[in-house]
């Protein structure tokens, strides 16, 4: 997926200027800023220092889970089940009926998450190494999943499960001494739900709309009764221009591209639900599925939120203890909140605090990865976790949730894998820091670039024993052997004596795992460590503690 061309950015920046007559003021329409020395500009932004609770923590866990989790057909669903000819098209109309008689509206009616146990699941991930846990609070799709007061009845305390999910998630968060966040990705359904207001061009029911043109006095005599679907699809307005890059939205992420831009009303809704929902969960992060912040740069709703967010946190805390993550960032826009990279991560030691995020299988819960067995392995997410924090950053990692709140056997059995590892070694990821170099080996130089917004990972060899991860933790260096020696010794050629970067003479070189004191030799050439004979759990990586 190549989301969101960063080149245009620029450009668009630019043009947004002129798009919105709401730039630069720092009102919010119903709701009271919070006061403070952060002002909705790049500028004031910078001011921002990411919290070290964020820096230490590390590792993250995501419930990326709404009603597109229903069908259990994967991500994008809503827009999907209306592109015809499409898996997730014909998927629906077997499942459901025809998407102008049974739209996405109607699978919010019959989610029910009835098997949803927060606080099991949240335990859950906790127990596995997880130090901040990650709702989400609405997606592409528009609902909002917590009882929203400028989405009063498309969300989920009056649709679907009738359940506050976020204040439920919050609520098991909190009981687990967790730092709570949530992600929001609904700036979007603007142009995202264009597909909903389409017709089959093919087939007996060509040229019927689909139900995204309903509105309210439509509703007579249905189970909506009453209810306006514009509230939900966003669609009174013309659709986006066809964009340049083949069926795709991506390339309008920015809103740019032909991309039909947001009203004022629809951005300033989406600015005070948004201000809502920080007032009420007081979340410790926001993640933002935007370019830079939403509905940058034809409003500047996002950078009121953050300035909100930062202000409102300074007063409480002194110093600012909240996290704003945007993707495809300037340099300047760096300084103004992290750098979230999905399903990605760099190649270098980042200078500033970053995430990626990533999932073991698609982003909404899919039958098909299950069914296939196409779940990351343990192996795979913890390599990744070791590599993103060797570069200053760190892991948030979504566990699909099926649509009645559940997750799967497989899953738990991945959870469990990562646990294990995480309680033997934690201590060389947790509160740790970036070493002068991030690492040697050969798999490094078959790294992916970043392409859009992130998606280079998997693009590289897999991790053997010559590949080495460092991380220093006050005068601890901690060295992660990214796989099992089978001939009983490693050499980290960048601890030899004519490296330059280790001058000091090593006095212990252990075995985090098991806490074993292990042989070694250091001379010009590197470091030699001579493993012991038995293999420890989850040995697919194994840390090195290493002391002067």
């Amino acid at each position: 997926m190549n989301r969101r061309n960063a080149l245009k950015l620029g450009a668009s920046a630019l043009a947004g200027l002129y798009l919105s007559p709401l730039l630069g003021q720092s009102h919010i329409l119903n709701a009271v800023a919070a006061q403070g020395p952060f002002e909705p500009t790049w500028d004031s932004l910078s001011k921002y220092i990411v919290p070290d609770w964020f820096r230490d923590a590390k590792f993250g866990m995501w419930a990326h889970w709404g009603p597109q989790c229903e069908p259990e057909a994967g991500d994008w669903y809503a827009r999907g089940m209306y592109e015809e000819g499409s898996r997730q098209y014909k998927f629906h109309v077997e499942k459901y009926g025809h998407p102008s008689k049974f739209g996405f509206k109607d699978v919010i009616n019959v989610w029910k998450a009835d098997n949803w146990n927060p606080e099991e699941l949240v335990n859950l991930y906790k127990d596995a190494g997880a130090k901040y846990f990650m709702a989400m609070a609405n997606h592409h799709d528009n609902l909002d999943l917590y009882d929203s007061k400028h989405q009063p009845n498309w969300n989920s305390t009056k649709m679907g499960p009738k359940k506050d999910i976020i204040a439920g998630w919050e609520k098991a968060a909190r009981k687990a001494n967790l730092h709570f966040a949530v992600s929001v990705h609904a700036a979007h359904a603007w142009n995202w739900f264009d597909t909903s207001k389409g017709a089959d061009k093919e087939g007996p029911l060509a040229g019927v709309s689909y139900d995204g043109t309903l509105t309210k006095a439509d509703g007579a005599g249905t189970w909506w009764d009453g209810l306006d679907p514009q509230d939900l699809y966003a669609q009174n307005h013309p659709v986006s221009a066809k964009p340049s890059e083949k069926s795709s939205v991506h390339s309008q992420w920015d809103w740019g591209d032909g991309a039909s831009v947001p009203s004022s009303a629809y951005s300033e809704k989406f600015h005070d639900r948004t201000i809502d929902l920080i007032d009420k969960y007081n979340p410790d992060l926001i993640y933002f599925d935007d370019t830079a912040l939403p509905l940058w740069p034809v409003s500047d709703a996002g950078l009121r939120i953050a300035a909100h967010l930062y202000n409102k946190s300074l007063k409480k805390n002194k110093t600012v203890q909240t996290v704003v993550t945007g993707k495809i960032l300037t340099e300047q826009q760096r300084k103004t909140m992290v750098w979230d990279i999905e399903k990605g991560q760099s190649n270098s030691i980042e200078p500033l605090p970053w995430q990626t995020d990533t999932c073991i299988g698609n982003w909404h819960y899919d039958r098909g990865v299950y069914n296939n067995k196409r779940y990351k392995s343990a192996k795979t997410v913890i390599h990744t976790l070791i590599d993103v924090v060797s570069k200053n950053g760190n892991l948030m990692l979504n566990i699909p949730v099926r649509g009645d709140g559940s997750i799967d056997e497989l899953e738990r059995a991945i959870v469990a894998e990562i646990g294990v590892w995480m309680k033997a070694n934690s201590e060389s990821i947790y509160g740790t820091r970036p070493w002068k170099i991030f690492g040697e080996g050969p798999q490094q130089e078959s790294a992916g670039a970043l392409t859009a917004q992130g998606f280079n990972e998997g693009k590289g060899k897999p991790y053997t024993a010559e590949d080495i991860r460092f991380v220093q933790k006050g005068k601890t260096l901690f060295a992660t052997v990214m796989a099992w020696p089978e001939n009983g010794a490693v050499l980290i050629k960048s601890l030899g004596k004519n490296a330059g970067y280790y001058t000091k003479n090593i006095k212990q070189v252990k075995l985090v795992s098991t806490g074993q004191k292990l042989e070694f030799t250091q001379n010009d050439n590197g470091l030699e460590v001579r493993f012991p004979n038995q293999k420890p759990e989850a040995s697919f990586a194994n840390a090195l503690e290493i002391v002067s």
